[in-house]
């Protein structure tokens, strides 16, 4: 439930980042560079984490979360279990024990051919007094 008044933001489709952080992402040319899914899944979450701060919110203030998971060629499929542990290091912790609503699809492609993860998110809270 959103409450009545509450301020809102909504962070459109972010990707994950490589695995080094110094590497630009023009230069990447390998999966291997960007991570399973997993850890796309974790870069993905924490940029959303850190835009989300910049608007004076938090992972505990997000209300949905929608995940676009392409296939991991090295699996022939998409991995939910992958995301799934990446999601777990950011809901249902003791820092944000609450879930989160999510829906998930799996997608033909994303728009780069190194990319597993799209993450769009909602966040809601009451304004501040």
């Amino acid at each position: 439930r959103v409450p009545a008044g509450a301020d809102t933001i909504y962070v459109s489709g972010q990707l994950p980042s490589p695995l080094d952080p110094a590497k630009p992402m023009s230069e990447v040319r390998s999966l291997e560079e960007m991570g399973d899914t997993k850890a796309q899944t974790i870069s993905t979450l924490g940029k959303i984490r850190d835009i989300l701060a910049t608007q004076g919110f938090t992972m505990s203030d997000v209300v949905k979360l929608s995940l676009f998971i392409a296939a991991d060629p090295r699996l022939g499929k998409m991995d939910f279990a992958g995301a799934n542990e990446g999601f777990k290091t950011f809901f249902g912790t003791a820092e944000t024990p609450e879930t989160v609503a999510r829906s998930t699809f799996q997608v033909a492609a994303l728009v780069g051919p190194y990319f597993l993860i799209e993450i769009e998110a909602i966040a809601a809270r009451k304004p501040a007094s």
